[in-house]
């Protein structure tokens, strides 16, 4: 089916565009979301007609796109969690939480746009993908630290240490 996008829409096109679809991806999706009209005459000619509107609207929404990237890029977002042995976290930092933090600096962004190039299991610093819009990609900086200082956790393997060398010499009194 042909038809004409009222919408950016990713990996399709952006407005004005006459693009062909699936039948069923127009008729379910994109026509009564509002992001596409049929391609017949009328509507062509139509778009024609509007077409200065619809560029002023793509320039629009590009702009607002891009503010929104540096101000993703600006950011850089802070992890603590629980930490085990040799720096490992206690489940990991997924995109939901990258969204719930995100959310509360007010910016709204759907977690299914967000891509974090690995799982994030351990310490450091990482970097996550925001799909912003249709080609505008902005790239956010995320910290992982650990919830506990790094003195507590040197004592705290020491004293595992200290534990396992107490149970071996007494294992080897037994024996």
């Amino acid at each position: 089916m042909r038809i004409i996008l009222q919408e950016p829409v990713e990996h399709l096109g952006n407005i004005g565009e006459t693009v062909t679809v699936a039948d069923g991806y127009a008729r379910n999706y994109l026509l009564p979301t509002g992001r596409a009209i049929v391609a017949n005459e009328s509507n062509i000619n139509y778009v024609k007609h509007h077409m200065r509107g619809l560029e002023k609207k793509r320039l629009r929404l590009q702009a607002q796109g891009e503010a929104l990237r540096e101000r993703l890029q600006a950011l850089t977002l802070e992890f603590e969690r629980k930490v085990g042995e040799q720096g490992k976290l206690f489940g990991s930092v997924t995109a939901m939480d990258v969204a719930e933090q995100l959310q509360e600096k007010d910016i709204e962004i759907d977690r299914r746009k967000i891509e974090l190039p690995e799982a994030i299991k351990n310490v450091g610093d990482f970097k996550a993908l925001v799909k912003v819009q249709v080609g505008i990609v902005a790239e956010v900086k995320i910290v992982v630290a650990s919830d506990q200082d790094e003195v507590a956790l040197a004592d705290e393997t020491d004293v595992v240490a200290e534990v396992e060398a107490e149970t071996e010499a007494s294992e080897e009194v037994e024996a």
